[in-house]
């Protein structure tokens, strides 16, 4: 009886020390299979999960912008006053609803080109006022006018265009002429073949961004996503240095298995460069765990505060002897306009930049760029990107609208907030089909490692005390 009895505890030990062994055993094989669903499923060709995501976006991407209505025009223009703003907005479209174009793969570099055709469709539910509402703004065309055309005589034939037009420093425009493009009347009476439109983001509709190439990840997944070259309308080639390289991927999704401490890299069309993103906070999403990667205060610093910033000041005078922060020129990328880059409201810039405006109040959370990404696949799950667009206006004797200007203004024109969340129902199919997968074998693991391990110990102390009460 005593012998059947051990024989059973014996066994029992036997068969937690069995689970314990296979629940470690699965723990690694278990990951293994994840790593390989995961490499075959990131792969951007027909039939995988991202691939499908990637050609069209399942989320509703909505670009929202902010007016800088300016207060005081006449006041600037002959005195040279603080210019006060007061942002209106936000007036919003959905954009990037439109699948990718022109997507073809290369089996011999693997990597697949694509354009990214763009639209803007107005949605009225989700903005203050109409397409109609009216601004007073700096006039785009008077402004660039001296950049463009920097000889004296040719900006004395200018004024007298200015002039005739009946145009000023400032001017009132449509929200929707001011971002989508209006005949500029100065522009119309300049005797030789030139763009008379103008806009902030003209020409916009009925266009593509790219042609894109970047890596599909088939053989070797650790470079999924990744630009490759960048072929578009916006001259990429005045950067100095290794200013000009493509770094990374659109933002969209990055190579899988993403770690806290890496720095994730993505280039930008808008800004016409690469920046990066560090983790900043966990995140719950609908459920779903991601990281949160923020645009540090240190990718806009001076070459003094970040030397790797140095190939980025190209002029000496406005960047004060490159110790200004806060903004990048990419006039150069615009055609010679006088185009600066900032975050909204010149937020982490260097107090001269903002000191000739009044009416700003930059705010951490509600103008900061930011990225949710998934780690396991790299999916980017929520965005937010915040940009703000500025012209420089220098004073210029001999355009009359501008002569009385007595320094420089970094002036603000609108900022925008681009954001798309992950919707609910790809949330609960992203659940199902990736986190809960690896929450539910990840449980799998643990129970059967506890149990075997709590059935082992249990059974051995069983064992050992009834070897102790047969032995007395």
């Amino acid at each position: 009886m005593g012998c059947d009895r051990n024989c059973g505890l014996i066994a029992g030990a036997v068969i937690g020390a069995v689970l314990a062994v296979f629940g470690g055993i699965l723990m690694p094989v278990g990951d293994m299979l994840i790593e390989k669903t995961i490499k075959k499923e990131v792969v951007l060709e027909e039939g995988t999960i991202a691939f499908k995501n990637w050609v069209k976006t399942g989320t509703n991407v909505y670009r929202q912008f902010w007016i800088f209505d300016v207060q005081n025009p006449d006041e600037v223009a002959l005195n040279s006053s603080k210019i006060k703003v007061k942002q209106r907005g936000p007036y919003t479209y959905r954009v990037r609803y439109l699948a990718k174009e022109n997507i073809t793969q290369d089996p011999e570099d693997h990597t697949v080109s694509f354009v990214q055709p763009n639209g803007a469709i107005f949605e009225p539910s989700l903005s203050v006022g109409t397409e109609n509402d009216t601004f007073t703004v700096l006039n785009l065309a008077v402004a660039a006018a001296p950049h463009i055309y920097t000889n004296s005589f040719v900006q004395s034939v200018l004024n007298s265009l200015i002039k005739k037009s009946k145009s000023s420093m400032f001017q009132r425009r449509t929200l929707k002429e001011l971002l989508w493009g209006y005949k500029d009347p100065f522009l119309s009476l300049v005797p030789y073949p030139i763009s008379t439109t103008v806009g902030v983001f003209y020409p916009y509709n009925n266009t593509v961004d790219g042609v894109y190439k970047v890596f599909n990840g088939k053989d070797n997944i650790s470079n999924v996503a990744i630009i490759e070259s960048y072929k578009g309308k916006r001259n990429l080639s005045y950067w100095p240095s290794y200013c000009d390289m493509i770094n990374g991927t659109d933002a969209a999704s990055f190579p899988p298995f993403v770690e806290k401490s890496r720095i994730l890299r993505f280039f930008s069309s808008d800004i016409c460069r690469s920046i990066y993103a560090v983790f900043g906070s966990d995140v719950d999403l609908k459920g779903i765990p991601v990281y949160r990667f923020v645009l540090p205060a240190k990718a806009f610093a001076s070459p003094l505060q970040n030397p790797d910033n140095h190939c980025f000041c190209t002029e000496k005078i406005i960047s004060n002897n490159c110790t200004s922060y806060g903004v990048l020129d990419i006039g150069k990328c615009k055609e010679g306009k006088p185009v600066y880059i900032s975050l909204p409201h010149f937020l982490h810039a260097s107090p001269d930049v903002s000191e000739p405006i009044e009416g700003l109040n930059p705010n951490e959370e509600e103008h900061r760029t930011y990225l949710d990404v998934e780690p396991i696949t790299g999916f980017t799950l929520q965005f937010a990107k915040r940009l703000q667009v500025n012209i420089l206006v220098k004073p210029a004797k001999k355009i009359e609208a501008l002569k009385h200007l007595k320094r420089n203004y970094i002036v603000p024109i609108l900022w925008l907030n681009e954001t798309g969340t992950i919707g609910d129902e790809k949330a609960e199919m992203f659940r199902s089909q990736v986190t809960g997968k690896i929450k539910l074998l990840g449980l799998v693991e643990m129970v059967l490692l506890g149990l075997g391990v709590v059935m082992f110990v249990a059974f051995m102390i069983s064992y050992c005390a009834c070897r102790s009460k047969n032995g007395k």
